[in-house]
């Protein structure tokens, strides 16, 4: 590449690749229904009471550098937040703030992977956790999610890489593995009992666990969440989550790390989050003061999330409902956060691959979503049920039409 590193060739956000092209179409007149981010504020107001408390930190004047890892009244709401929620106890200095769990990720790579370094991920992935791993000159071991088990993880194979690799005498190499609950990009949560399985697991073998929990409160169908520390105590792991989406702000971009445990390799983590915390010198300071009222005053959210998820689940169940029309797809129901992720019978409609059958629907249909092949699964799509449910209806319609319209 010459001038540029060689790393950098992974700078690339592939929810956002088919951006230009949509653009290009909307300049030639055509309009684009855009089901590809999962931004809810486009559709849903951030609450009030976080905005208003937004603007008294501006009229405040609380503008400047903040406190490296968060400012305290963040640090301790995120202490009760997991107290009330799941009766976790810790001390505030368990907890790091980040610029949304995207630096979370950038940190936690920096601070654990070395050249040939390697992390567990699975399939379907945030593609950032690629992205991530190989920027900083990792690479992933992929296990994967069981798709006819409601996209839980499939265990017998995950034990079977870990004990080859164990055997190769390079098990001390794999820094970390990273699981998504709830799941971007399927919707699904994951079953008690395959979480204590993958706490076992990562006991075993001594790796870090890291749970990316992001979606936590957006649940519905009658599905039950369990944070990973309610099950890995003494274990050493890390909390990834932030106010983007339990409490739709995704531009304030809050996030943060939660390192509960004191083992060595906790401890030696957690100090280096510290140290990568002051060298960005703070997060928005502002945000921080609105994402501490948000998190911490629990009767608001509790009015606000509750009207959210109900939303929420009205539209993707909606959606859902019109999708399982469709015979040219397999798609399993989700109980969590705002996606859809079938799997398209691409042979039946002539398509060679996911990435050609998204580029024509936005192309011929106008209607904007992500291939599958973007989070490590090849023959699907992500579609997200933001939008109200009169553009849903016609914009599934048309992805339903247009799969007929190719169907052999």
């Amino acid at each position: 590449m010459g001038f540029l590193s060689e790393r950098s060739r992974y700078a690339q956000n592939a929810i956002e690749m088919e951006d230009s092209t949509a653009e290009a179409l909307v300049e030639k007149g055509m309009k684009i229904i855009h089901l590809n981010r999962g931004d809810p504020t486009y559709y849903i107001k951030t609450p009030k009471y976080e905005i208003d408390a937004y603007k008294k930190a501006l009229d405040d004047n609380k503008v400047y550098y903040s406190r490296a890892q968060g400012i305290i009244e963040l640090t301790n709401a995120i202490v009760k937040r997991y107290k009330v929620l799941y009766n976790l106890k810790f001390n505030e200095d368990k907890v790091i703030v980040t610029q949304g769990v995207s630096e979370a990720l950038s940190m936690l790579n920096s601070a654990l992977i070395n050249k040939n370094d390697k992390a567990v991920l699975f399939s379907p992935y945030y593609p950032l956790y690629i992205t991530q791993l190989k920027l900083n000159g990792g690479y992933a071991i992929l296990e994967r999610y069981d798709e006819s088990n409601k996209w839980n993880i499939h265990i017998d194979d995950l034990k079977k890489s870990l004990k080859f690799i164990k055997n190769d005498g390079k098990i001390n190499k794999v820094k970390y593995m990273l699981i998504t609950n709830p799941n971007n990009p399927t919707g699904t949560v994951m079953d008690r009992s395959v979480l204590e399985e993958i706490v076992d697991i990562a006991n075993e073998y001594n790796i870090m666990l890291v749970s990316d929990e992001i979606y936590d409160e957006i649940i519905f169908n009658n599905a039950k969440f369990t944070s990973i520390s309610k099950i890995a105590k003494g274990i050493p792991h890390i909390i990834l989550n932030g106010v983007s989406k339990n409490y739709n702000a995704t531009g304030f971009r809050i996030g943060y790390v939660i390192i509960p445990e004191d083992d060595k390799k906790s401890l030696a983590l957690r100090s280096k989050f510290y140290s990568y915390s002051m060298v960005r010198l703070s997060s928005n300071t502002p945000a921080e003061y609105s994402a501490a009222e948000a998190i911490g005053n629990i009767s608001a959210h509790k009015r606000e999330i509750q009207k959210f998820v109900k939303l929420i689940s009205d539209r993707v169940n909606f959606t859902y409902k019109i999708l399982t029309e469709n015979k040219y797809i397999n798609i399993v129901r989700p109980n969590s956060a705002y996606y859809l992720f079938p799997k398209i019978y691409l042979k039946e409609l002539g398509f060679k691959n996911d990435t050609m059958f998204v580029d024509k629907l936005l192309k011929e249909e106008g209607i904007q979503i992500v291939w599958g092949s973007a989070f490590g699964a090849p023959s699907h799509v992500r579609i997200v049920a933001l939008a109200p449910k009169p553009i849903l209806k016609y914009a599934v319609t048309k992805f339903n039409n247009f799969c007929k319209k190719y169907a052999k």
